[in-house]
């Protein structure tokens, strides 16, 4: 499968997961696979690449210019998986494939619930996940043969999608993201 970019070749491709279930499945993957796993979020706070805290969704507001600049090199040499909840800034020659993490409904409220979200922040990401909001960034986004979505209810999901995506990688020619 050819890669969206075609720039320099990188000796292995990039992933992302922007999505419902995609630091446990950026996790496991990254470590089937030998990969860097790059969560955003967590780069932003030690980085200081926001412009500030969100009161309303609690959260900071990154900036993305700095934050793709941070990433710029990292990402081209390959080998990368990126764990975020959008990719509408991420520039399109980093990824091969863009996967998109979708969950049911009321797991998805469980989830969001047991981890301390209400108001604003939980009526938000259940709508996103309603609207299939993700999808449509990717896809506006991503040439429509490199994204992929793929259910993400249970661990099981999880497991046959970390098998999925490392077979894959297996037989790749670059570039991913997943979300």
């Amino acid at each position: 499968m050819a890669g969206a970019n075609s720039g320099t070749r990188r000796q292995k491709p990039n992933t992302g997961t922007p999505g419902t279930g995609k630091s446990t499945t950026a996790s496991a993957l990254a470590e089937a696979r030998n990969f860097k796993h790059i969560c955003v979020g967590d780069l932003v706070k030690e980085k200081n690449l926001h412009d500030g805290w969100d009161d309303q969704f609690e959260c900071h507001v990154i900036n993305k210019d700095l934050v793709c600049d941070e990433l710029e090199d990292i990402m081209e040499g390959g080998g990368n998986i990126v764990d975020y909840h959008g990719c509408d800034f991420f520039p399109e020659r980093w990824f091969d494939r863009v996967v998109v993490l979708q969950t049911e409904n009321s797991v998805l409220y469980d989830r969001l619930t047991r981890r301390g979200y209400s108001g604003t922040k939980l009526s938000n990401n259940i709508e996103c996940e309603i609207f299939q909001v993700m999808l449509g960034e990717a896809s506006d986004r991503y040439k429509e043969e490199i994204v992929t979505a793929m259910q993400s209810d249970t661990i099981e999901d999880i497991s046959d999608n970390v098998a999925s995506l490392t077979e894959w990688i297996e037989s790749w020619s670059p570039w991913v993201i997943i979300m």
